[in-house]
């Protein structure tokens, strides 16, 4: 109930502090609006960086983005073998 008074009015907030409000929602939905493509992109990208350090088990990653009310959180699960050790093990 309190998220909809933020997004309609209501309560003793200020008209500043409610389109803030409105604001912060409006961004949250448009961070939250991210293709398929787009997000199979970024896991290759988050790969590719990882496998320079480390040997990670490339067929059980999962990336996705968790919503909630006020935050977008990007969670990944990425099984790590082992980590490389030693500039020659990195190059």
């Amino acid at each position: 109930m309190d998220f909809l008074r933020k997004i309609f009015g209501g309560g003793n907030e200020g008209s500043g502090q409610k389109a803030k409000d409105r604001l912060r929602i409006v961004l949250i939905h448009d961070r939250t609006d991210i293709s398929p493509q787009l997000l199979d992109n970024l896991r290759d990208e988050i790969v590719d960086v990882l496998t320079r350090y480390m040997e990670i088990d490339i067929k059980k990653i999962d990336i996705d983005l968790d919503r909630d009310e006020n935050a977008v959180a990007l969670v990944a699960n990425i099984p790590v073998i082992r980590i490389k050790r030693g500039k020659s093990e990195i190059e």
